[in-house]
């Protein structure tokens, strides 16, 4: 469905009549959403400068800010306008996504578009999308004579914060986004300090201490919550942040190349959107589909050959000592015998694919010698035969998920990608996972800079030329673009549940109730959750790492942690011994027609219901941080009328994360849409239910 109204105007705006190209009057033009709790509000002040202002139920959180560009070539700084004409419109659409956490997504919002000439003659053209949970706004270069070839120095984007409010911040970086998540004020945001405790991250390269990454969110002290953001990031580099302390302004700043620029473009041209999310519920933020809404529809027309998975992987092995990735050594974890087990237990269970690592020759050197030519992907360790490992599967009903680690060396992997895919196709493999540990080559390039984020969707488009799926570890942060390359299905661009095994600051039980609110805004993660045994030192009794949750919290995070991509992350040995626990994560769907939020808190607790795709049955997982806490749930979200079997996997009534992680009980009962379920969650702890409907 879609209704789509478009009201086009060069010098009158609802409101009142603009008076352009007089400088003494400044023009204001306010667009309200479809709800009326949202209002934005665009001015032309005397000199020039365009800004916006945001307000929700009439509560101003980001005043006055202001908008334009700095270009090395040509050198100019756009930022004195006129405007020239102004466009609105009101577009009501539903669409379905190709899988997802519901089935139908409604494309509702008003829009403004403002075209604007700067002194220079330049036509820059400004888009606002007024939605009921927020805004979204992008710059567009018309094609023009006064400009062709540009190249961008700065980005000039402001969110002036209306106060000192509460964020969940990690440090801005080129290079990673694997940090720990900061709770503090705006004013109390160090960077630099916050980056030199994370030792356990392996390339670092912080802006400075005053710069904060984007998925940022935001709470006032009026309740309001706020999530900062961007979508459909293209030919573009990344946005981070600048904080100024005094005003609680926020300044774009995007990711430089090896020489200092930032993008080079060509109009016409779009920048990606700047998203602002707000709600005075938690629960509308983990809701929204703003983001989403403001990505392209899907361009592979062709889409049944892609299939959101559940898998194992011959990957814990290597975190905690018991294999290795390189051959040298005697420990290869990726030799024929050992993968076959991993194949045996995924067969019994009904997972759909194993995932391999360090299965092909390289890896004696392959990380922090920034080399180029380190791995080819086609060829496997001697001890590793492919093509008796892939007929196994299929034997089974199981494929291999293909790893590819570049260490960095985008170019390599780009000469190799189509020999790299024809041998996965060959070999009827169709879902890598790939990598991008280290420095980048090109060398001076970043990870988040306009060079990569271009290649990450070339691997996404070249990958949909042989019907493969991909999901990437070490990249960009995602902005919404699996709505338009639904075979990418997930990436990590977070600290994921590796980091269990990192010895200075590991993980901590706030992460995962922080994680929706930040980076899983931009789309699915590969978290890696499903650990059932926590001191890290069954194979190496030098380690001191732990797994900081409960158990029955890492059967909730697969509901939680929103992927269509979920992995079981621990040792077939380990799951054997819990296999009425495990019964959760066999049974738990990774596609979705239904979602509803219960409740949330970031940084204290989230509980999340999901019906499964195309069947009845509902699932639920509550999560908290490191303290306990007891929740009444209506179970309001079930079909009226219906009766469910509900399977309860809870924390028993002395489990705690620190002291005895492993104690669960199993328990059911019948319920209704009239029954409310009482829960108690440890320390760390969570609790996983099944409803099938009976």
């Amino acid at each position: 469905m879609k209704n789509t109204f478009t009201l086009k105007a060069v010098l009158y705006v609802v409101g009142g009549l603009l008076l352009p190209f007089l400088p003494q009057a400044q023009q204001s033009i306010s667009v309200t959403s479809p709800n009326h709790f949202v209002a934005l509000t665009t001015t032309l002040a005397t000199n020039g400068n365009v800004q916006y202002r945001v307000s929700y139920k009439n509560n101003t959180f980001i005043e006055p800010s202001s908008l334009g560009f700095s270009l090395s070539r040509p050198k100019l700084t756009l930022s004195q306008f006129r405007i020239i004409s102004v466009d609105s419109s009101t577009t009501d659409e539903t669409w379905q996504p190709v899988w997802g956490e519901v089935n139908r997504i409604r494309n509702h919002y008003k829009a403004l578009s403002l075209l604007l000439k700067d002194k220079s003659g330049v036509l820059v053209k400004v888009h606002f999308r007024v939605f009921n949970e927020g805004i979204g706004f992008r710059y567009e270069f018309p094609k023009q004579e006064n400009l062709t070839h540009f190249v961008v120095a700065d980005e000039l984007t402001q969110f002036n914060l209306a106060g000192d409010y509460k964020a969940f911040w990690i440090p801005g970086d080129y290079d990673t986004n694997e940090y720990l998540y900061n709770t503090t004020k705006l004013s109390e945001v160090n960077a630099v300090a916050a980056a030199a405790k994370e030792t356990d991250i392996a390339l670092k390269s912080v802006i400075g201490p005053n710069a904060i990454q984007t998925p940022l969110m935001l709470k006032t002290p009026q309740g309001l919550y706020i999530n900062l953001h961007e979508a459909a990031l293209v030919n573009y580099p990344v946005m981070h942040l600048m904080l100024e302390k005094k005003t609680f302004t926020l300044t774009s700043h995007l990711v430089p190349d090896a020489v200092g620029n930032k993008a080079y473009l060509q109009t016409p041209f779009q920048t990606p959107w700047r998203t602002i999310n707000v709600s005075d519920k938690a629960t509308d933020i983990l809701a929204s589909k703003l983001i989403l809404n403001l990505n392209e529809p899907s361009k592979i027309t062709d889409v049944s050959w892609i299939k959101p998975q559940k898998f194992i992987g011959m990957w814990w092995e290597m975190h905690v000592g018991k294999a290795t990735w390189e051959k040298a050594g005697g420990k290869h974890g990726a030799n024929t015998a050992n993968v076959k087990t991993y194949i045996d237990f995924a067969a019994k269970h009904g997972f759909d694919g194993v995932l391999v690592e360090g299965w092909n020759e390289g890896w004696e050197d392959w990380f922090g010698n920034w080399k180029e030519n380190v791995f080819d992907f086609i060829t496997p360790y001697p001890d590793y035969n492919l093509e008796e490992l892939t007929a196994y599967a299929r034997q089974k009903g199981v494929r291999i998920i293909m790893h590819h680690e570049t260490s960095g060396s985008a170019t390599n992997y780009e000469r190799w990608m189509d020999k790299a895919y024809k041998y996965m196709n060959d070999h009827q493999i169709n879902t890598v996972k790939t990598g991008y540990v280290g420095k980048i080559i090109p060398r001076g390039e970043h990870h988040d800079g306009q060079w990569m984020v271009n290649h990450y969707q070339r691997v996404a488009e070249k990958a949909a030329e042989y019907k493969i799926m991909v999901e990437a570890h070490e990249p960009a942060h995602p902005t919404g673009l699996h709505r338009t390359y639904p075979n990418w299905l997930a990436n990590e661009a977070a600290r994921g549940n590796e980091f269990n095994n990192a010895p200075k600051l590991g993980l901590v039980p706030e992460h995962e109730t922080i994680l929706p609110f930040t980076r899983l805004m931009g789309g699915p993660m590969d978290y890696t959750p499903g650990f059932f045994h926590f001191q890290l030192n069954q194979y190496d009794a030098t380690r001191t790492t732990r797994v900081k949750t409960t158990l029955a919290k890492q059967l909730a995070l697969y509901v939680t942690m929103y992927s269509p991509l979920q992995m079981a992350g621990d040792f077939p040995e380990n799951f054997n011994k819990h296999l009425d626990a495990f019964q959760f994560i066999k049974d738990v769907p990774v596609d979705w027609d239904d979602t509803q939020i219960l409740e949330a808190e970031p940084g204290d607790y989230i509980t999340i219901a999901r019906r499964e795709k195309g069947k009845p049955n509902w699932f639920l997982g509550a999560i908290s941080d490191e303290n306990s806490r007891t929740t009444a749930l209506p179970l309001n979200f079930l079909e009226e009328g219906a009766t469910y079997q509900a399977t309860i996997y809870r924390d028993a009534e002395n489990a705690d994360w620190q002291t005895n992680p492993a104690a669960y009980s199993i328990e059911k009962m019948t319920v209704t849409n009239k029954t409310t379920l009482n829960l108690r969650l440890a320390k760390g702890g969570g609790c996983a239910v099944s409803f099938r409907k009976m």
